[in-house]
């Protein structure tokens, strides 16, 4: 594989131990750069291969949705493991203590992980660099251009980094090899998985949803349906939330259980609307990669310190302009504001784990005139999305937020009260892109009661 995939967190010399692949952020067998590295490692230095995943009591916001959703994706994977002859192993606890107390524990030679750009993660893995004593590689197996590769810095917008993954993309786009049964003799663990549930310190009453079945064997499922069925009207429809255009695959994307690089390499090969497929793979390749350098490179990724100066300039300006309406968490949350449409987002998101990418933006422009400060607006946007969707506490999400509070990868617009020079959406422009009337039909009449009790 290319090796300018890997960075070397810790250098040292390969001993005779096992190679440990410690996986987080992708959580697949087939596709996966770091499994593929660490499995080409175990070959190469006649040794042994075992997966280890450290699964935490409590991330960020996710609530059982996410938890459910993760843990029955990795029951497929302990399964796909075991006919490859890997064991797989689940601690749970303080990572920190964990994945260093397992690698001394197992006489490890390599410790190779996957990358992920979120801070919370950064810091796990250098307190881990830390406390091992052997060589600590990690692989980005989630771009399909490095990180690293596609720029060393933070990019201003989509028309600044395009051209350089484009550049990038006959080099680092190239087919996956398939894993083999390996010939070890190492037992897998049996792991207690009804146990995993009980130990969780989590929000128990954000339930999982039944529209998105967990695990890798239904990734493949959900994108054979999309090109099949929705790809050739993709680019025309998918800005019109009543119409079934999108995907869907952004909560496996989210939880690694499907390689984006595996979806180009397919999309490319397709014969179909080359409108729709050049548009899914702008949202698939570029924005996606773009929003992973700006958390990678910008540390205040979820703060309003990580918007431009001129957004931040024009916000402060339009500080103390009149707000027709305020609404606290709690009316947000249980969608009680005085815009059905708004509601009806909203409620999509709590009833399914996903709303409409289009709904996306208004729903977020509109907390932030509905509050009295921007930093209140993307703390309680950050909070609503970690909780409900099933892809939250992503990159993805993070920007999306900065993009419609604070202008992140956009430009200046006319200015108006409260917005500033932010781009301003509407209920009039929504009624102009789709039928808001049916949407609110589907989504508004929801039984709140049963959702938020």
């Amino acid at each position: 594989m290319n090796t300018k995939r890997i960075k070397y967190l810790r250098e040292a010399e390969i001993g005779k131990g096992p190679i440990i692949y410690w996986m987080q952020r992708e959580q697949r067998v087939n596709d996966n750069w770091a499994l593929i590295y660490a499995y080409e490692k175990t070959k190469e230095n006649n040794t042994e291969l075992i997966v280890v995943f450290n699964l935490v009591t409590k991330f960020l916001e996710a609530t059982l949705r996410q938890y459910h959703f993760m843990i029955e994706g990795l029951k497929e994977i302990e399964e796909k493991l075991n006919k490859l002859n890997i064991p797989f192993y689940l601690t749970t606890g303080t990572l920190e203590e964990e994945i260093p107390k397992f690698v001394k524990n197992n006489k490890a030679s390599l410790l190779v992980t996957d990358f992920n750009p979120l801070k919370i993660i950064r810091n796990w893995q250098e307190t881990v660099k830390s406390k091992v004593e052997i060589p600590f590689h990690q692989v980005d197996a989630h771009n399909i251009v490095p990180v690293w590769e596609a720029s060393n810095k933070l990019e201003f917008a989509a028309y600044t980094i395009r051209p350089k993954i484009n550049k990038l993309l006959p080099e680092f786009l190239v087919d996956l090899p398939k894993l083999k049964k390996l010939s070890q003799n190492i037992s897998s663990p049996k792991i207690n998985w009804e146990n995993i549930y009980k130990i969780l310190e989590i929000d128990n009453k954000v339930k999982p949803v039944e529209d998105f079945v967990p695990g890798e064997n239904s990734a493949e499922k959900i994108l054979k349906n999309f090109i099949e069925n929705k790809l050739n009207n993709y680019s025309e429809a998918r800005n019109d939330p009543n119409k079934n255009a999108l995907s869907n695959i952004s909560p496996y994307l989210h939880f690694g259980q499907i390689s984006a690089q595996r979806i180009a390499l397919i999309l490319n090969n397709f014969d179909g609307n080359d409108e729709s497929i050049k548009s899914f793979l702008e949202e698939l390749i570029v924005r996606r990669e773009l929003s992973d350098n700006f958390c990678y490179y910008n540390k205040n990724y979820d703060n309003f310190d990580g918007f431009h100066d001129w957004a931040k300039q024009s916000l402060n300006e339009h500080r103390n302009d009149k707000r027709e309406y305020i609404y606290n968490l709690e009316e947000f949350e249980q969608a009680k504001t005085h815009d059905e449409l708004w509601n009806s987002a909203q409620l999509e998101m709590v009833k399914t784990g996903k709303m409409h990418g289009y709904m996306r933006m208004y729903w977020a422009k509109k907390i932030l005139e509905w509050t009295e400060s921007p930093e209140e607006a993307l703390e309680i946007g950050i909070y609503l999305n970690d909780k409900y969707e099933l892809d939250g506490r992503d990159p993805n999400g993070y920007v999306g937020l900065a993009w419609s509070i604070g202008g992140v990868h956009d430009r200046a617009w006319t200015e108006r009260p409260v917005y500033g020079k932010i781009r301003y959406m509407n209920y009039n422009g929504c009624k102009r892109k789709f039928d808001v009337k049916s949407y609110i039909e589907k989504f508004g009449k929801v039984d709140q009661e049963s959702l938020f009790k």
